[in-house]
């Protein structure tokens, strides 16, 4: 019997023939080529992952994960821990910048408490997991045990399953957590071996003093568990969130299930960056939403060889820039099937090199 985990298993891989068909029909379309930009390259990139020449987005879901963490209590946030469950509630009443995002679209969310500090919590239209009340400090012992890290990521994973049996063509992940930012930057610098100071943003808007001592939290934590650090599950067992360890389930099981997924921004992408740690073959499934304003994002995109979408200066998280991104990469599929092709229109086409 394999004792492989389920995260490494095979992933699907992306149908070349309909990517190339979707590139003939790129040049056929009648516009010069390239014009309409990474446009076109994500239409061919979808047409491969749909396994259709004309791909389209008809049902995308979101699914916020929620949890707290234990590294809070470091002081390394300017919003006490409070404020994860606060903002369960803003959710669950719609009033959260991705849920109006959401709504504007249409798009259902489902919210997902995996574990706040709050034991009691009882929230209409949440999915109470409870894998413990928040992780632990990372600066005093690992944040997760083995058996809670293992369960963390069944949780995305058993999201990506819903989202499958309700048609889903497009997964996207949000996040919420205090402090989740510093479990994020030690995360990636741990899987990367990126210096501290390179990757450590103000997060919810921390000053040169609390930059400082943020990083210096993660420079302990770096040198408690480098010894132990060998192989990426051990790693985000020690550093991640319950959170983070359910998207980047969610990202390798789409992979499995053959949805792509639309990355939202700096903790997303320190999700999906652990997730081809686990199994590199995941990385033609994830999209990138866009460039986030938080300092150590570029840093794992480049590494990832991602073109974001967008721009706009967003630190926000929740899913939001996924939200936002949402309909352009609808947009990219109306343009990639509804135009005319040059024969079609009786234009005549330009000469080609």
């Amino acid at each position: 019997m394999s004792t492989q985990p389920w995260w490494q298993a095979a992933c699907l891989a992306p149908d070349e023939a309909m990517s190339n068909a979707a590139r003939a029909r790129q040049a056929q379309l009648t516009k010069p080529a390239g014009s309409l930009g990474q446009l076109e390259s994500l239409a061919i990139q979808l047409a491969g992952l749909q396994r259709r020449e004309r791909p389209w987005v008809a049902r995308p879901r979101l699914y916020l994960f929620a949890a707290d963490h234990g590294v809070a209590a470091e002081g390394v946030s300017l919003f006490p821990q409070a404020v994860t469950v606060q903002m369960l509630h803003n959710f669950v009443a719609g009033g959260a910048a991705v849920s109006v995002l959401a709504r504007a679209q249409g798009m259902p969310i489902e919210l997902i408490d995996l574990g706040t500090v709050q034991e009691d919590l009882q929230l209409p239209g949440v999915r109470h997991l409870r894998l413990g009340a928040g992780t632990a400090n990372f600066c005093e012992g690992p944040a997760m045990r083995v058996e809670q890290c293992q369960a963390a990521l069944q949780a995305g994973r058993d999201a990506v399953q819903r989202a499958a049996e309700a048609g889903c063509d497009l997964f996207l992940a949000g996040e919420m957590g205090i402090a989740n930012t510093t479990s994020a930057t030690a995360l990636l610098c741990a899987l990367g071996g990126w210096p501290v100071a390179e990757l450590t943003g103000r997060g919810t808007g921390l000053d040169a003093q609390g930059m400082s001592h943020k990083q210096a939290v993660i420079e302990r934590a770096l040198a408690l568990h480098r010894p132990a650090m060998g192989e990426p599950f051990e790693v985000l067992r020690r550093l991640g969130g319950l959170e983070i360890a359910a998207m980047a389930g969610a990202y390798l099981a789409c992979a499995q299930q053959g949805i792509a997924a639309l990355v939202d921004g700096f903790i997303c992408t320190a999700a999906a960056y652990c997730a081809v740690q686990l199994n590199p073959a995941c990385r033609p499934w994830l999209l990138f939403a866009h460039a986030s304003a938080e300092r150590g994002h570029a840093v794992p995109v480049q590494a990832l060889q991602a073109q974001p979408l967008l721009d706009l200066g967003l630190r926000l998280g929740e899913g939001s820039g996924a939200a936002l991104a949402l309909p352009l990469v609808r947009l990219a599929c109306e343009l990639h099937a509804g135009m005319t092709t040059f024969s079609e229109a009786n234009v005549a086409e330009g000469d080609h090199p």
